[in-house]
């Protein structure tokens, strides 16, 4: 199998950043990194191009890192509750997904992408929770949120044990 040397211009997943020097497949190379202008092929002219492309790389990571405290700390300061419909014994209709969290979130004024909510089952259960948002590969933040029931708890009626009733057995009559 051939691999070529290329010089990636701008960050691929699973990849690298922009800079890096990576040995892809021929294939990979000619039909996507280069038609998309996500890399270039590797000379030496291009050789000098890898310090401007990594001091572009570093300011790129400042700022992300700098957008994701900054946002960590806004998310902080936001507290969120849920009103829901329960049924006997506190028991709610649906359940509180990661997507309802991410409308909550917009409502309250922080743009964030759903994908960075972390949040592992959807909460069926009344209460106060927490869920992890990763913002950034070293930025993430705990958001606690309160689930409430909207009308009041009424507790399920305790069902009482029904008396036994035993029948007699042939056999035992007799005695």
């Amino acid at each position: 199998m051939a691999h070529n040397e290329v010089l990636l211009i701008k960050p691929v997943d699973g990849l690298g950043a922009e800079g890096d020097q990576v040995k892809v497949r021929a294939g990979y190379a000619r039909n996507y990194l280069l038609p998309q202008k996500f890399a270039v092929a590797l000379t030496q002219s291009n050789r000098k191009q890898v310090e401007a492309l990594k001091k572009r790389r570093t300011s790129r990571e400042a700022a992300e890192l700098a957008g994701a405290q900054t946002l960590a700390d806004k998310i902080s300061k936001v507290s969120i509750a849920f009103v829901v419909k329960t049924g006997e014994g506190g028991k709610l209709f649906g359940a509180i997904t990661s997507a309802d969290l991410h409308q909550k979130l917009v409502e309250a004024g922080v743009e964030i992408e759903k994908k960075k909510i972390h949040l592992h089952t959807p909460v069926k259960t009344l209460g106060k929770h927490e869920v992890k948002i990763k913002l950034h590969a070293d930025v993430s933040v705990d958001l606690s949120f309160d689930v409430v029931s909207e009308n009041p708890i009424v507790e399920a009626p305790v069902e009482e044990p029904k008396a036994e009733y035993r029948t007699e057995k042939k056999s035992d009559r007799r005695k």
